[in-house]
């Protein structure tokens, strides 16, 4: 196969390979100018074009930029365009080496993502079809399960047995344990008996009467856990699944008829405040051990036959708690214990999906998602983001409230709401680029930094090497050399006004310019967001900027609709109303920015094949430290420690809520020969500019403060006034070797052709990728898994020394040779450019157009 690959300066078999001088051009053509070059341009007459829109997007980059050594670059229009090395990404590991001309990410499917869950699971999207109900719950067998009594009918006979008073006794006093067998022995709905002179002062109707371990109780209030009137209460402490008996399964008692005295509230305030007083109501001791609690009610269950209820007393005595008891059925949890043994069949609190989603950024996709359930967004998380421009697959997890397994495959694809039926939900592609599948119940949810990273299927086209044992020397580097650990493109944006710009705008405080960064019309988007922009910023006209501008530009819809409520606009108020994680998300990316910038200086220092004096790594005393993954928290913020660090935690038991401990890592700074040959390259961190990291000594530490200085922002004081946005800091890798990597040469023609399946197209049962063996094109495809937060685009960019920059790969994807032969009719075809937004960098071939086809809002 190596003989027929395409090199730069040879002929091959159906195609024509470019000349030096042609090749020469061609780069030309494809390079960006930079702002100086333009401004000393001299236009000739006839290229005198029509106005075009106007873009405010000069000095929106960070100051910092000149301490790079370069200019900010314009395209053929003079928009600003973000490139690699603007964001400090400029080093490669094999710079003498030769490498792969291709063409990244043309098709949707050229760049498929699986998430690595933490047990090492390659996760795949298995089953789209409506879930078993009770997928994730255990269910005992026969011999494990322990069903409840059967329930004895009202009217049957009962009876009070010296087996009672012997097992109730130590737990009631003999007032009280005379009054439960005199409620037990009337049964649940007798009349009661006609009150003394002595028991008196109001007669009223009542709900059942309830027995405590220290008295007798009147439910009557509502007030109690079994009080709210008419719905029959919460069922002893909430009862969601059966309020009233009527949800569940329950069955509706009927109205306890009987009477309760005023003084027999007055004896259970005596038995919870004053147990040893010398009334006449014999008293035990309040429960205080949880397991002679949980005794009592076990013993209540089996005695009565699941009739009567038990539960904790509705207040605490001061000192300890008491128990109730009384008749079930109403608003209970369909019988027992009132509500305690129908606590232990109800479905766990989460359940987790398998999400796989089609050029949607993960944040998009969960806001789509929250308004099909119709709950927050911040009850779905998910271990990780992943790219938009690709097909990726992760699991997320869903704090359900009462939400069935059921419900939730539904609502998401859109039974409930709009008017799918169940056949076109297994057998078409999910709405809007999103589907789900594979749900099961799950005890605990995920948050970022539980996963062990993703595999990745990427494929380069229209593949062009200077001979034929490039392909294999340029993979085998990366498979034991590695690629520098940048923060890819995607963490600063597709647009020309980037993240970190945004970042430091509120970094330094500057509200009003970072919602002006936000908000400002950009090149590039679809036609409506653009017209909803200059709506609000020309014309003032608020109503319809939130017309235009669609749901998936969160923060700019957070920021319209806070002023449409407020007269008076408070810009910091108006930005904490954009989520969180995407405000921080903005922070991180200046973080990002000047790692990027200082591992490059390190790397032009020392090059990347080994470790020097003055590095910094775990130290490896620390024991997990050594297998930690730095940035397994990406882009998260623990309250209890820096953002953005993933610090130690394997062997450490989750927090409450399944969060993990943040346990600050002790770093080491190699300082002799024996350091030196302790570590390699792989070992050596670099810190993210904060208040709880180390720094390196020499040039480079101080590299850190002249980024931060000029950029406005003072090293040794990076707490903000807001407490989001203080700069903690954290520590990542400079180098990433792949845990896993493969290839292989294909061969194309069309390239609308995939040559890559994702999982929905397998289950839906479309033909599989179709390769041709005299096809045109060559192509290469690429399998390799990495760990949390290391970008495939980085290394990519090692293979092709290519810019990966979204608004470079769109002018090279239109200008590659391939582009002439879509559609497969061996001519030209027209290139629809326009996408959705940011997505317009791209071709679009019409399968995937129709794959992500607008859907209304749900």
């Amino acid at each position: 196969m190596e003989d027929d690959i395409p090199f730069a300066n040879a002929t091959v078999t159906g195609t024509r390979a470019l000349e030096d001088e042609e090749l020469v051009e061609l780069r030309e053509t494809k390079r960006l100018k930079t702002s100086h070059e333009r401004r000393h341009e001299t236009p000739a007459q006839d290229d005198v074009a029509p106005a075009k829109p106007r873009y405010d997007l000069i000095g929106i980059l960070p100051p910092s930029l000149k301490l790079l050594g370069i200019e900010p670059a314009t395209d053929e229009n003079d928009h600003p365009v973000t490139r690699e090395v603007d964001v400090g990404i400029s080093e490669y590991v094999s710079a003498g080496t030769s490498k792969i001309e291709a063409i990244i990410k043309q098709r949707f499917t050229d760049f498929l993502v699986y998430e690595v869950d933490e047990s090492g699971t390659v996760i795949h999207l298995q089953s789209i079809e409506c879930p078993n109900p009770t997928a994730g719950l255990k269910i005992k067998s026969p011999e494990e399960s322990t069903p409840a009594p059967t329930p004895t009918p009202a009217d049957q006979p009962r009876e009070w047995t010296s087996e009672y008073t012997e097992k109730l006794g130590p737990y009631f006093s003999e007032d009280a344990l005379k009054e439960l067998e005199k409620v037990w022995l009337e049964g649940a709905n007798q009349p009661p008996a006609v009150p003394t002179e002595e028991e008196t002062t109001k007669v009223e109707p009542a709900e059942p009467a309830s027995v405590s371990s220290e008295g007798i109780e009147d439910t009557r209030s509502g007030k109690g856990k079994g009080g709210r009137g008419g719905r029959g209460g919460r069922g002893g402490r909430g009862g969601r699944g059966a309020r009233g008996g009527n949800r569940g399964g329950g069955t509706q008692a009927a109205e306890d008829k009987r009477k309760v005295t005023s003084q027999v509230r007055i004896l259970l305030l005596i038995a919870h405040q004053h147990y040893n007083s010398s009334k006449p109501f014999a008293l035990k001791k309040p429960i205080d051990a949880k397991d002679k609690r949980k005794e009592l009610h076990d013993l209540i269950r089996a005695l009565f036959r699941g009739q009567l209820d038990s539960e904790a007393a509705n207040s605490i005595g001061a000192e300890g708690p008491r128990i109730i008891v009384k008749w079930g059925g109403r608003g209970g949890r369909g019988g027992g214990r009132g509500g305690r043994s129908s606590r232990e069949d109800r479905p766990p609190p989460y359940i987790h999906f398998t999400l796989h989603k089609t050029n949607r950024d993960t944040q998009d996709a969960l806001s789509k998602l929250a308004r099909s359930l119709t709950l927050p967004v911040k009850d779905l998380c998910v271990a990780g983001t992943k790219d938009k421009r690709g097909v990726t697959t992760q699991r997320v997890s869903l704090k359900r409230g009462r939400l069935l397994i059921t419900d939730v495959w539904s609502m998401a694809n859109g039974l409930k709401g709009r008017g799918r039926t169940e056949e076109q939900a297994i057998k078409e592609r999910g709405e809007r680029g999103i589907r789900i599948g594979d749900l099961e119940y799950k005890t605990g949810f995920l948050e970022l930094g539980m996963l062990n990273g993703n595999c990745f299927v990427i494929t380069l086209r229209n593949l062009r090497v200077d001979a034929p044992e490039t392909v294999n020397d340029v993979m085998q580097s990366i498979q034991t050399r590695g690629f520098i650990n940048y923060y890819g493109m995607q963490r600063f944006g597709t647009a020309s006004i980037p993240t970190h710009a945004i970042g430091l705008a509120i970094l330094k405080s500057d509200w009003e310019f970072a919602i002006s960064l936000l908000l400002r019309p950009r090149p590039g988007e679809h036609s409506e967001v653009e017209a909803g922009r200059r709506a609000f910023l020309e014309d003032g006209n608020l109503s319809q900027a939130l017309d235009l501008i669609p749901r998936r530009c969160v923060a700019e819809r957070c920021i319209l609709e806070y002023y449409s409520k407020n007269k008076g606009r408070n810009a910091l108020e108006a930005l904490s109303t954009i989520p969180r994680n995407l405000r921080l998300m903005y922070v991180h990316a200046y973080q990002s920015y000047v790692w990027n910038a200082v591992v490059s200086e390190r790397v032009r220092q020392h090059g990347c094949e080994k470790p020097v004096i003055g590095d910094l790594v775990y130290d490896r005393d620390q024991g997990d430290g050594t297998t930690m993954d730095v940035d397994a928290a990406e882009g998260a913020t623990n309250e209890a420690g820096p953002s953005n660090t993933s610090a130690p935690h394997k062997g450490k038991k989750p927090q409450k809520g399944g969060k993990r401990p943040y346990v600050a890592p002790k770093i080491k700074v190699l300082s002799s020969e024996e350091d030196l040959k302790a570590y390699t390259i792989f070992d050596v961190i670099m810190p993210l500019p904060g208040r709880d990291v180390a720094y390196p000594g020499g040039q480079l530490g101080e590299r850190y403060k002249e980024f931060l200085k000029l950029d406005g922002l003072d090293p040794d004081n990076l707490v903000h006034a807001q407490r989001d946005y203080t700069l903690l800091g954290s520590y990542r890798k400079i180098m990433h070797l792949p845990a896993q990597l493969s290839w292989s040469t294909l061969r194309y023609t069309d390239p609308d052709i995939p040559l890559a399946q994702s999982d929905e197209d397998k289950i839906l049962g479309f033909d599989p990728p179709v390769i041709e063996e005299h096809g045109r094109f060559m192509a290469l495809q690429i399998q390799l898994q990495l760990g949390t937060a290391a970008y495939a685009t980085m290394a990519i960019r090692e293979i092709t020394k290519m810019d990966t920059s979204s608004q470079i790969q769109a002018v090279l994807t239109q200008q590659s040779e391939d582009q002439k032969f879509r559609g497969g009719a061996g001519g030209e075809a027209p290139i629809d450019v326009e996408g959705e937004g940011e997505d317009a960098e791209m071709p679009v071939a019409e399968d995937e157009r129709e794959a992500v086809a607008e859907m209304p809002e749900a």
